[in-house]
């Protein structure tokens, strides 16, 4: 497969909620801290959703696929994390292992604790689950019950929030986000004895000031739906993931992944992800000593392969055309050392 080819299949073959911003760290003493360190300490965070339940297509993942990224996850090379630690140790801008994973699964279906738990629990494998309260406490068909969600965390699983009903967080109001917020602390308190310390916005959504109301909620670390690798440049309140589903789970794809590398990507504009100039003027400045920026190469979801205009390590996209209501994604992909790749990606919000 070509450079270019690849690159294209990288920036569209991904499920249209997958993208959220990676934004700076405004300490630049600590960006500069960072950048010193070789290499720079990075991870991939993965996301799962449901697991055999093939309805569900954009969602799941075959069980003999999920047991493949196992077998692979096994291997020496890579060094399968706590995500709690993962943050800890990117927040600190601390060495990590080359080949860092963190494991992350949402919405807590039922599907997760028949056969997902059993798999990852086998291969001594820690994850998150992150979860919304709200269809649990209403016994929703096809979700976990408090009682199975207590058996993991005593188990050593870490609990997540959702927030309470997993809704659209950017459409709803400031105040409304506030009771999503706290009446999803207060019944984990309730069931759990404890309340999260991580976030992961729903649908992959959030403002600026959606943002500042979940990093004022006493969450450590907050994670979108996009195919990136987190590192310390990054806000802690917008961290990436790679979703994973059945129509792009093979292994070939699951090891490119696996073995991802950061694009860091820092003054990224625009700062909100919900968009009020559409098309956006989107740009970021390369950091560090990565060298041969020809190569990178970004695609929109909505128009394929776009145009950068390039001044020195600030790279400039040129959309064609607005992107149209809903959920939007911009990969960019560059070639990286040892045949790795290295990756950045956003998703933009247009109001419906």
């Amino acid at each position: 497969m070509t450079i270019k080819r690849f690159q294209l299949w990288t920036g569209i073959a991904v499920i249209g909620v997958m993208l959220v911003v990676g934004m700076l760290l405004p300490h630049t003493a600590f960006i500069r801290a960072a950048l010193a360190a070789d290499p720079l300490p990075s991870a991939v965070i993965l996301m799962y959703h449901r697991f055999g339940e093939a309805k569900y297509s954009s969602a799941n993942i075959k069980i003999n696929q999920f047991e493949a990224h196992l077998k692979e996850l096994k291997k020496q090379r890579y060094s399968v994390l706590p995500v709690a630690k993962i943050v800890a140790k990117l927040s600190r801008g601390e060495v990590l292992p080359d080949r860092t994973i963190g494991i992350t699964i949402d919405d807590a279906y039922a599907s997760v604790y028949k056969h997902a738990w059993p798999r990852l629990r086998d291969a001594k494998l820690p994850f998150t689950l992150f979860v919304a309260t709200d269809p649990v406490d209403r016994a929703a068909p096809g979700y976990m019950s408090w009682e199975q969600i207590r058996e993991l965390a005593k188990a050593g699983v870490t609990i997540g929030s959702q927030a309470k009903s997993h809704p659209h967080l950017p459409t709803i109001p400031l105040e409304a986000v506030k009771r999503e917020l706290d009446d999803s602390n207060a019944r984990f308190t309730g069931e759990l004895k404890a309340r999260p310390t991580l976030f992961a916005y729903p649908y992959g959504e959030f403002s600026l000031n959606v943002r500042d109301l979940v990093a004022g909620r006493g969450f450590t670390a907050a994670f979108g739906q996009n195919s990136g690798v987190a590192h310390p440049l990054l806000d802690q309140f917008a961290l990436p993931r790679f979703a994973l589903n059945e129509r792009f789970a093979g292994i070939d794809r699951f090891r490119l992944i696996a073995n991802a590398l950061p694009l860091p990507a820092t003054d990224i504009l625009p700062t909100d992800l919900v968009l009020g100039d559409n098309p956006p003027a989107f740009g970021f400045t390369v950091a560090g000593e990565i060298t041969r920026l020809d190569g990178i190469a970004c695609f929109a979801s909505s128009e394929g392969e776009v145009r950068l205009e390039r001044l020195e390590r600030r790279i400039e996209v040129r959309f064609r055309e607005p992107f149209p209501p809903g959920r939007s994604r911009v990969n960019c992909t560059m070639p990286g050392p040892e045949d790795r790749w290295r990756w950045f990606g956003v998703q933009f919000v247009v109001q419906r």
